[in-house]
């Protein structure tokens, strides 16, 4: 097994994590978002139920679930930029959603594509090109229940 790279293991500590979100994610320091999981092919983040998330409707806004769906792929993503040792740009370039249940207690969101993350910058950086890859990630509420599925395309690019 790896050891885990500088960016896990900030990932992976509560109090740097939360330094972190202050200054990069401050929305998402705000809304609580907390990383319960993060190593090089899977990432759990979890997003509360609280005044700040919550819409008229007593069921977490749309938004902030979002959110916490693009941080969980998003930061495997730039766990595999921060590996390859190149300055690589990324984007993203696409979302889809479906909504399958109201959130009304913690989710979580977990992307276990890290895999497929890491061979597109790979492809990205040994081809000089952009490329881009669609990830899945779910949203299961306390129950077990999934709540909400998202695919994000994200864009990749060296500098």
């Amino acid at each position: 097994m790896m050891s885990p790279t500088k960016f896990e293991r900030l990932a992976n500590n509560r109090l740097k994590m939360k330094i972190f979100m202050l200054s990069k994610l401050p929305l998402a320091f705000l809304a609580q978002l907390s990383i319960d999981h993060m190593d090089g092919h899977r990432a759990a983040v979890s997003l509360p139920y609280n005044y700040l998330t919550k819409n008229p409707f007593r069921s977490i806004y749309f938004a902030a679930l979002s959110m916490a769906a693009e941080l969980s792929t998003g930061i495997l993503a730039l766990a595999h930029v921060e590996k390859s040792g190149k300055q690589v740009s990324m984007l993203v370039l696409g979302m889809r959603a479906e909504f399958l249940k109201k959130a009304k207690s913690r989710i979580v969101f977990t992307c276990d594509q890290g895999d497929l993350l890491e061979k597109t910058i790979a492809d990205s950086i040994s081809e000089n090109a952009g490329k881009t890859s669609e990830v899945y990630s779910s949203g299961i509420d306390s129950s077990g229940d999934i709540v909400a599925k998202f695919w994000f395309t994200w864009t990749f690019k060296p500098k």
